[in-house]
């Protein structure tokens, strides 16, 4: 993984709206990434309506996100999940399924989705990542789902 933080981007006046979803599983981590998710946001685009939607694990995130992406009403879903590598590759089956589910899902709808379903090898690295301020993956993917976001809107005319 980097441990270059992509830059701000330009901020937006446009009314956004962004969804965030998110595991109970690993909590303490997965919160520290959409508390700084959610914060990053509301500097980024302090007039955009933002939610939360909690499910039981990272396997289960995909569904909410198809769901949130059919409706049509969200700019970018952030989907938010840790998994820590245990004695088996259950993991990294997981990690995998996951993330092909969400990309599927983006590009079926033409919603971005921003994968924040990170695997990690410890909790140290998901302490660095998910708790810290210096290399931060929920700052990261606020600032994706903005950029992402002004982008599909200037080519969709809006």
């Amino acid at each position: 993984m980097s441990k270059a933080a992509p830059s701000r981007p330009r901020g937006d006046k446009r009314k956004r709206t962004f969804c965030i979803v998110a595991s109970r599983f690993n909590a303490q981590y997965v919160d520290g990434l959409v508390d700084h998710a959610t914060e990053e946001l509301r500097a980024l685009a302090p007039d955009a309506a933002i939610s939360l939607h909690r499910v039981p694990g990272s396997f289960e995130i995909p569904v909410i996100v198809r769901e949130l992406a059919a409706q049509d009403k969200a700019d970018a879903v952030i989907a938010c999940g840790v998994i820590l590598q245990g004695e088996t590759n259950h993991a990294q089956n997981l990690s995998r399924s996951v993330t092909e589910a969400l990309q599927r899902i983006a590009v079926e709808h033409g919603v971005p989705v921003i994968n924040v379903v990170l695997s990690f090898d410890n909790e140290d690295q998901a302490r660095e990542r998910c708790l810290g301020k210096k290399i931060n993956r929920g700052t990261e993917a606020a600032r994706t789902a903005v950029e992402i976001a002004n982008v599909l809107a200037d080519l969709r005319g809006g």
